[in-house]
């Protein structure tokens, strides 16, 4: 027996839910159950009564609004405790369409991957504003080069994964899960691939993005940490690299006037100045070291929190007593 879970991030939907439950399948090709679950991030509206009335199957509860990073998490962790062998995310704004979760899971049925990201035709939805859609394009090929993956729309949040690939996953950033999932995933060696999908009508503004410099400022953030926390060595091995570099040119500079004028007081503050960068490059080399050391202490860390999950996801998904949505 097979289970797909379709999980639902909620945040005082109650307008839109209900339209966003209609379109969703109770049954799939390829999977033996279809169960629902929403991740109620504190809402202060109907959102719980809808689902409800909706017959949801899970309802994870959150007593006040802890965004959406965490209400992505948490729903993963409901989903494995029901014992989802599949879990297909997506918005409770309808954006996504439902009729494509046969073809988002096809990959993960078919053993071709662990991870399957809905790429959106961003070129044709008609609310994005120009410059989003060039900040879109421009994030997925930032990401795309951090990851060493291939995902065309990084920032879609209609994403299908496997168990196995669900446990994995560790969620840092408090802000979003797209981009750093799947640099986790790149990083971890986990097989991610992307499928075409389709979006529906517009029916309320991003409550991710509320403006676009502080989405670009926050996207930024995300990026560097998770390349700091996979490459530790490389990404301060580049950041030294600049003042050693500097500090060189200087300090050859100096040494070819002091050839020449035969003075060793000769343009003394640029040799101070480049002993000072030259440091500075080797400390930031040092703490690549020391990070990376870290890295491989975090690595043993995650194999055996994958381990205990694994024990402890089989256990809870094995005992009909337990209640997901007790989880918080």
């Amino acid at each position: 027996m097979s289970k797909l879970i379709i999980q639902i991030p909620c945040y005082n939907e109650e307008s839109s839910l209900p339209i966003t439950l209609s379109e969703l399948p109770r049954q799939v090709p390829g999977v033996d159950e279809v169960e629902w679950l929403i991740i109620n991030d504190g809402s202060q509206d109907r959102t719980v009564e809808i689902a409800k009335e909706w017959q949801v199957d899970h309802i994870v509860n959150f007593e006040y609004n802890q965004g959406l990073a965490k209400a992505f998490m948490a729903g993963l962790e409901a989903s494995l405790k029901a014992g989802a062998d599949i879990i297909v995310n997506t918005d409770a704004d309808n954006q996504y369409c439902a009729e494509d979760i046969p073809k988002l899971i096809e990959p993960i049925l078919n053993k071709r991957a662990e991870i399957v990201v809905g790429a959106r035709p961003i070129a044709n939805i008609r609310h994005f504003s120009p410059l989003k859609k060039l900040l879109q394009k421009l994030g997925s090929w930032v990401v795309r080069v951090a990851s060493n993956t291939n995902v065309p729309d990084a920032p879609s949040g209609f994403r299908a994964m496997s168990r196995n690939a669900a446990m994995k996953l560790n969620v840092f950033n408090e802000y979003t899960y797209t981009l750093e999932t799947i640099i986790q995933a790149g990083r971890k060696d986990i097989v991610i691939t992307s499928v075409p999908i389709r979006t529906n009508g517009y029916l309320r503004a991003s409550r991710l993005i509320k403006s676009i410099p502080l989405y670009i400022q926050r996207s930024i953030v995300t990026i560097v940490r998770i390349f700091m926390a996979y490459k530790p060595l490389q990404f301060f091995a580049y950041i030294g690299a600049v003042p050693f570099s500097l500090g060189s040119i200087l300090l050859i500079r100096w040494l070819i006037l002091f050839i020449v004028e035969n003075s060793m007081r000769t343009r003394l503050p640029s040799l101070i100045l480049g002993a000072i960068l030259i440091i500075v490059g080797v400390q930031f080399w040092i703490l690549g070291l020391v990070a990376d050391l870290l890295a491989v202490n975090r690595k043993l860390l995650e194999d055996i929190q994958l381990r205990l999950r694994r024990n402890e996801y089989e256990k809870f998904s094995q005992n009909p007593l337990n209640d997901v949505s007790k989880i918080q």
